[in-house]
């Protein structure tokens, strides 16, 4: 991993954690149980997406992993009771999407501009899976190991939320990976093109001019 490439953790990071703060706090949803069960909107797995699509798995795990520290120190210590469980959980759940989508994204060539379009949407969805499930085991488990007794309260809140969050993002990383100034800027800022992208593109450039001679 280089210097650009820990740079472009670093910035994405830091999107994730201030979109975090703004929309935690200025978009809270529900107070379930005052003093222990809280959502609100969090849109800071947006950086998560931009990461894994131009960095790869790693590199949206980090992300992901860094972007949820403040949604776990918020629904830890400001608007919850869970402390250090949530301060730790909250980013490895995050980091599950991250490493997830970045795996589909570099996996499936979505990075490729001809493919972008179709492949997004359903990567971002399908991406959200690990952390969903991890989400329940968390309310449903490992708080009730830690605290003894589990928040299933939760779920019919936080769950529909999140979802209706990863499709919106899934949206805007449709119309960002189609965007080709915002794409040349990224590899130009924060590094070239990795070498199993530049084959998928070159396989694409093949194809695609070998259906024009046709």
């Amino acid at each position: 991993m280089d210097t650009k490439q820990l740079a472009f953790i670093a910035m994405m990071s830091a999107l994730g954690i201030t979109l975090s703060i703004i929309t935690l706090n200025l978009a809270p949803i529900s107070v379930v149980v005052p003093g222990q069960g809280v959502a609100a909107l969090d849109l800071s797995h947006l950086a998560t997406f931009i990461a894994a699509f131009f960095g790869g798995p790693y590199v949206g795990a980090f992300v992901g992993f860094f972007s949820g520290i403040y949604a776990g120190y918020h629904f830890g210590y400001v608007a919850g009771t869970l402390g250090l469980l949530s301060l730790i959980g909250v980013p490895i759940g995050k980091a599950m999407t991250g490493l997830t989508s970045g795996f589909l994204f570099r996996k499936l060539g979505a990075n490729q501009p001809s493919r972008s379009s179709f492949l997004t949407i359903p990567i971002v969805l399908v991406s959200y899976i690990p952390e969903c499930l991890f989400t329940i085991f968390y309310f449903v488990y490992l708080i009730m190991i830690f605290y003894g007794s589990a928040w299933w309260f939760m779920i019919p809140l936080v769950i529909p939320k999140a979802w209706v969050e990863i499709f919106v993002m899934s949206l805007v990383m449709l119309a960002l990976a189609g965007n080709t100034g915002f794409r040349n800027f990224v590899y130009r800022s924060f590094g070239g093109k990795t070498a199993a992208l530049r084959r998928i593109e070159e396989k694409d450039n093949r194809e695609e001019l070998n259906t024009k001679s046709k």
